[in-house]
């Protein structure tokens, strides 16, 4: 199958998707054919080693076909990543799940979020525990919005242990595993096929080696915001590709429709030139700041800082959000039908600013770094950056 005919099928099934919220298993397959899913996979472990500007590039291009499909993609290309660039995983498991990658779709991506906790974005440690058992641990806890849940190989559960000095880590649990339920089924304006349901583990066996960066529990083991790089820049640029998509979508009802009163396209009108000419000056704009800033980051570039990429994400967010919305507004009640692609669209491009860090802690952070650079006195501490 063609690189155009995986394409051409991919974005012909993202409406249906959409319409039914099924997990989208079927456009999954078409990806992991394309390669789609595993070239972030190390070198050392028989991958490309894909950086973050092909990462970005990847998810640019399913952002435009089906974003439900890219989202669910980007966790498990951001896990491959992550361990190419530090293993941390069992290297026996590891190497197992790398084989499988290769022969089938393997989904992979962390459980982090909880009902009482919210995101880890905004500080504060898990309720959901491991329990100490003869053989490894007991895990038990309900985690929200786990994006690719109903088709997950692995849950990266994130979970405080029930020992008398508690620890904090991410236990690998495998898809399928007894206890494991979605508990609350994803129903959302946006992303609808993304499956990023509840998820709840009621007593799950883990192997007692099967568990990650296990640390003791308290400040040091919080989220860092400013070490997301890699994952913040893709991500903006999945939300560009589903900008373009509905720029694509504009510029065919601009070509097409021909008013009576008008008597050529509304593609030659003042109106609509000029804001096809915003619309492309914000995306534009955007990718720039994020392929540029991924380019930079492969190239370990160090004048480039976790800042700068916290940044790009927010003007990339702010960018695609007004595109989408100019064109929605320019078209009036065609834009907003049900049925047209361009309604998809803008409903999937609300979903950019919800991914933690969300604007307000991501601004904090840039906003803190840029005070303190004028004021040495003041430098507050902070968790090493890494890209």
């Amino acid at each position: 199958m063609t690189a155009h005919t995986v394409t051409a099928r991919i974005a012909g099934l993202a409406a249906g998707y959409d319409r039914s919220g099924a997990f989208p298993e079927e456009s999954l397959r078409l990806a992991h054919e394309a390669g789609l899913l595993t070239p972030t996979i190390g070198e050392q472990y028989g991958g490309r080693g894909a950086g973050v500007e092909e990462s970005a590039r990847i998810l640019h291009r399913l952002g435009r076909l089906d974003p439900s499909v890219a989202l669910i993609t980007a966790m498990t290309l951001a896990t491959h990543a992550r361990q190419a660039a530090q293993p941390h995983w069992p290297a026996e498991l590891y190497a197992r799940v790398v084989k499988e990658s290769f022969a089938r779709p393997v989904l992979i991506n962390h459980a982090r979020v909880e009902p009482e906790l919210g995101s880890p974005a905004r500080g504060g440690l898990p309720a959901t525990r491991a329990r100490r058992t003869a053989d490894g641990w007991a895990l038990s806890g309900t985690k929200r919005f786990v994006t690719g849940a109903d088709g997950l190989d692995w849950f990266l559960v994130w979970a405080t242990t029930d020992e008398p000095e508690p620890r904090v880590g991410t236990f690998l649990v495998p898809g399928g595993s007894p206890g494991v339920e979605v508990t609350g089924r994803w129903d959302q304006l946006g992303l609808r096929a993304s499956g990023s349901h509840d998820v709840t583990f009621s007593a799950v066996e883990v192997p007692y080696e099967h568990v990650i960066g296990l640390g003791p529990y308290g400040p040091a083991a919080e989220q860092d915001n400013r070490a997301g790089a890699s994952l913040h820049l893709p991500l903006a640029a999945l939300y560009l590709g589903v900008a373009r998509a509905a720029q694509s979508a504009f510029h065919a009802f601009a070509h097409t429709r021909v008013p009576a009163n008008l008597g050529h396209a509304v593609a030659r009108t003042e109106r609509f030139r000029r804001t096809a000419g915003e619309i492309e000056v914000l995306l534009a704009g955007a990718e720039q700041l994020v392929f540029g800033g991924a380019g930079r980051i492969d190239a370990r570039d160090a004048s480039y800082t976790p800042e700068q990429a916290l940044g790009a994400r927010v003007l990339a967010d702010r960018h695609g959000v007004r595109a989408v919305e100019l064109a929605v507004r320019l078209l009036g009640n065609p834009g907003l039908a049900r049925g047209q692609a361009l309604e998809r669209h803008w409903r999937d491009i609300q979903c950019a600013p919800v991914h933690a860090p969300q604007e307000d802690v991501s601004l904090l952070a840039i906003g803190t770094k840029a005070l303190t650079a004028d004021d040495p006195a003041e430098v507050p501490e902070t968790k090493a950056p890494a890209l």
